[in-house]
């Protein structure tokens, strides 16, 4: 059966790891530089409720730190188990980008998190303001790193081949390779909206609850103003993410579309259900023209149809679903929260409270929006990458080790029962913290 093939299986558990490792670095990367701009806020005001709000946002950040770095671990053990052939072909360039993360994002963590989280109050007001920048350095050059090798794979570029290996020809092209610049900022866009989400509603829940502290106020403003800026950018890098995606990888593209056949004044489909056995989409609806001029920006334009590439393009359903997924909940993020700031124009951060229960509920609703819409699209990049391991050069069923079925059947079911307890566990903790806010010292408020 294929749903016990060793191939299916080890894609299934790394697809499982990966998901629930990629909650954690979507909140740090930009949680960590919300810290910083708290403590800014509070040297420049003194106002007691952004340091409040410092410090029990502290707290969920070193929890989504633990958790990250603990998840990241066990996927370097697949490489070794399930997928061998992977560092072996390409170790020369995986290896290096991932030694650079160490070097420069670890050491930066490592070095300072300790005075983060322990310092205040022991060092300078100075000195803690740099060590907590330094740490938010530290998190985004980690995604620049683990990016830049994401992205290669997805677009390859200055490399050569000897002796079926993969090497350097220009660490330049490697790095800065098409899709990166892409993809860096779409990635840390998600991660900024994930946070501003995550601030907003847990902050509504306070509210809701009547467990508000003066941190509140400040959290909820600054969650629904970051989020009412970052998502008209968010959709305009994602718009040129898509072209860049369109032209080095059309596959990828038809099948998040639903394109069966090469044709000009493709529509935007806003339904389907796509049939790989017919190679046809079941019940269509969609907008005349309205994918060509998206991709081309021309009505007429041309979008090369997956069976342009049958044996060699991903399965479709998983993209065509997940790409609207996405964007779905981008649209809802932007609704919601200039929805938020158009109620908070005339507020004051005190005056949180007063927002509409109806707005307050949407909110708290949205609080983990970020992950949904990250998850989606990492599903997107990742399957549409199929049938290769990397686009264009390595087949994914070439990689994959010699480990039995059963043996990664039983890692497997371990890995999704601890993820489900750490998940749980995970966001229990989260609203136990915020039932119980922290004052300007640490302690109970």
């Amino acid at each position: 059966m294929e749903a016990f093939d060793p191939l299916v299986l080890a894609r299934i558990q790394f697809a499982a790891n990966i998901t629930f490792h990629i909650l954690f670095p979507t909140v740090t990367i930009a949680l960590c530089w919300a810290l910083l701009f708290f403590r800014w806020r509070w040297l420049a005001t003194r106002d007691t409720a952004w340091l409040e709000a410092y410090r029990l946002w502290t707290k969920v950040f070193a929890l989504s730190f633990a958790l990250g770095v603990v998840s990241g671990i066990t996927m370097s053990f697949q490489f070794g188990t399930n997928w061998p052939g992977f560092m072996e072909r390409i170790g020369n360039i995986a290896g290096p980008l991932l030694g650079y993360e160490v070097l420069t994002a670890f050491f930066l963590e490592a070095t300072f998190l300790g005075v983060m989280l322990f310092g205040h109050g022991k060092v300078s007001e100075r000195v803690h303001l740099f060590a907590t920048a330094m740490v938010a350095l530290g998190t985004t050059s980690s995604a620049f790193w683990i990016l830049a090798l994401n992205s290669w794979m997805q677009t390859p570029a200055g490399f050569y081949v000897e002796g079926g290996q993969y090497h350097v020809e220009s660490w330049l092209a490697v790095t800065f390779n098409p899709s990166f610049p892409y993809r860096f900022a779409h990635m840390l866009l998600a991660s900024g909206l994930t946070v501003a989400f995550l601030l907003a509603g847990l902050s509504a829940w306070q509210i809701l609850r009547r467990r508000e502290s003066p941190a509140t106020g400040v959290s909820l403003r600054t969650g629904l103003i970051a989020g009412a800026i970052l998502i008209p950018i968010q959709i305009f890098v994602g718009d040129l993410h898509g072209l860049n995606t369109f032209e080095h990888q059309p596959q990828k593209v038809a099948a998040m579309e639903g394109v069966w056949e090469t044709q000009r004044g493709a529509p935007l489909l806003m339904f389907a259900l796509p049939d790989e056995k017919t190679r046809s989409n079941h019940f269509e609806i969609g907008i005349p023209k309205g994918a060509s001029l998206i991709l081309t920006h021309d009505p007429n334009g041309e979008i090369r149809g997956l069976n342009e590439f049958e044996g060699k393009h991903p399965p479709v359903a998983p993209l065509f679903w997940g790409f609207r997924i996405m964007v779905g909940i981008g649209l809802l993020m932007l609704a919601t929260s200039w929805a938020g700031v158009w109620a908070l124009r005339r507020r004051a951060a005190s005056a949180a409270n007063s927002l509409p229960r109806p707005l307050l509920w949407s909110l708290v609703g949205m609080t983990f929006s970020g992950w949904v819409a990250t998850v989606a699209g990492w599903y997107v990049t990742e399957i549409g990458r199929q049938p290769y391991m990397v686009f264009g050069e390595l087949l994914t069923r070439d990689l994959v080790g010699p480990a039995p079925a059963s043996s990664i059947a039983i890692s497997l079911a371990a890995y999704l029962i601890n993820y489900l307890v750490l998940i749980v566990a995970y966001i229990s903790v989260l609203f136990s913290m915020i039932r119980k806010p922290v004052g300007a010292q640490g302690g109970p408020a």
